[in-house]
């Protein structure tokens, strides 16, 4: 059996970086705020929200007529398109296709489908040299971290540890961290490798069956430089990225921005349909364990996801823990309901790091019931038998607790005076993590119980 990550251990570990944890908390919230501004000034967000929902439901359902029909009409642009049922055919597909055109520089856009894949540790282990052209996805190459967010990668990392890293790793100034003459440092080291790059690989954010073309979208025009300088391009699209029309595009790419970041639209929305001049295509598209997932009645609706990163904003738990607390290639509460589909044997604990607070479904531009599945995935978890042996028994103790009142009602009694008269040390010890963080409420001088019976309950 598969060792299950730690994300309560790890998220322990970034909460007690106090000056990391503080400015996390206060970045992806401020994107939260500034998605809800954004969301204001659109009227039609909701029948946005509805009409985006049932496109994706719609293709879902007929996807196999779907790609079917972008694979025709791609193939019609000159574009070469693959199949991969898993990573390891997706790996092996993008290797062979480098390899017969003698590739040993490859500069790649972010894509979490690539990650997903584990393709940039494949291919150099194959002695293909792999250059992320996304400053946060450079920084965590640099740094040989996984992204911790799905739209920005490095926001984990205060200026000062991207000071420290490119001063080890590209030779800059350790105490100079302004973000310009970062920026500028990087892009004097990686511009040389664009430049001399064999080939350039990008994901999709949307792709249309009808056109065989599809889109990337970026604010720093970095998957253009891959398309445009080397002579091949190749392209990685999970089979749920489909859409049915180009006019569909407009509902989506109003959302993607406003929905990530509360802008209305990001800097480049690169449209590719078929290979530059003098250029090739390649479109590999990837299952990975997507048609399970197409075939769960309480999961399938996961695959409408947008990759936008609205629920990781508005999460607490995510704001707080961080993204590699969840030690998986998606994090925040998407990362909750999608990763245990993947092994849920490591992934097990994931769908008990949530508070199911809901406001994960409220933000999706595409209304996927989140923190219902993150519900259903506990169930699954249970119903599998991989629950830690504390829950196991916590879990029994307070279920009959809960379903006898006469037993509920004598806990609390204990409960309200051990909290007024026990030690504070039996309370706050390293077996109590509430009290870690938190001091617990004063003990009220009457429940609600107590009052209701006195006052309102009938003789």
């Amino acid at each position: 059996m598969t060792r299950p990550v730690d994300p309560e251990r790890r998220a322990a570990g970034f909460i007690a970086l106090e000056l990391h944890e503080s400015t996390h908390d206060r970045l992806v919230w401020g994107m939260r705020q500034n998605r809800d501004k954004a969301v204001a000034g659109v009227p039609e967000w909701e029948e946005l929200r509805e009409m985006a929902s049932r496109i994706k439901e719609h293709t879902l359902t007929h996807l196999d007529h779907y790609l079917e029909q972008f694979e025709k009409s791609a193939t019609k642009l000159r574009t070469h398109v693959h199949w991969a049922r898993d990573a390891e055919e997706h790996n092996a597909v993008v290797y062979d296709v480098l390899n017969a055109h003698r590739v040993k520089s490859l500069i790649k856009s972010k894509s979490m489908l690539q990650e997903e894949c584990g393709m940039t540790p494949y291919l150099q282990q194959r002695g293909i040299e792999v250059t992320e052209s996304d400053l946060g996805e450079r920084i965590q190459q640099l740094s040989d971290e996984p992204p911790s967010h799905i739209v920005v990668p490095a926001i984990h990392k205060l200026r000062t540890d991207v000071a420290a890293l490119f001063a080890e790793k590209i030779g800059t100034d350790p105490k100079d961290s302004d973000p310009h003459a970062l920026a500028e440092a990087m892009r004097q080291n990686a511009r040389p490798r664009f430049l001399k790059a064999d080939a350039g690989m990008t994901g999709a954010n949307f792709a249309v069956a009808e056109t065989g073309g599809f889109v990337v979208c970026t604010n720093e025009g970095n998957a253009d430089i891959g398309a445009s300088v080397p002579p091949l391009h190749i392209a990685s699209i999970g089979i749920e990225k489909l859409i049915p029309r180009g006019r569909d595009l407009g509902i989506f790419i109003r959302m993607l921005s406003r929905s990530a970041l509360g802008t209305p639209i990001t800097q480049y929305t690169s449209h590719f349909h078929g290979p530059r001049r003098g250029g090739e295509l390649h479109v590999v598209l990837v299952d990975n364990t997507r048609s399970d997932r197409l075939g769960s009645p309480d999961f399938w609706h996961a695959l409408k996801c947008i990759r936008c990163g609205a629920c990781m904003n508005t999460c607490p738990v995510y704001r707080r823990g961080g993204g590699l607390s969840y030690g998986a290639t998606y994090s925040g509460p998407i990362g909750v309901i999608l990763d245990p589909g993947f092994d849920l044997s490591k992934y097990r604990e994931l769908p008990f790091h949530s508070s199911l607070c809901g406001s994960c479904t409220d933000v999706c531009p595409v209304k996927i019931d989140i923190s219902d599945q993150i519900y259903k995935w506990r169930r699954v978890v249970a119903a599998k038998g991989l629950l830690s042996f504390a829950k196991r028994v916590g879990m029994s103790a307070l279920g009959k607790t809960l379903a006898h009142p006469p037993l509920y009602h004598s806990a609390e009694a204990v409960g309200e005076w051990a909290l007024e008269h026990l030690p504070r040390f039996l309370l706050y010890n390293p077996l109590n993590p509430w009290g870690k963080h938190r001091e617990l409420p004063a003990v009220p001088r009457q429940t609600f119980r107590q009052w209701y019976i006195e006052n309102r309950r009938k003789p």
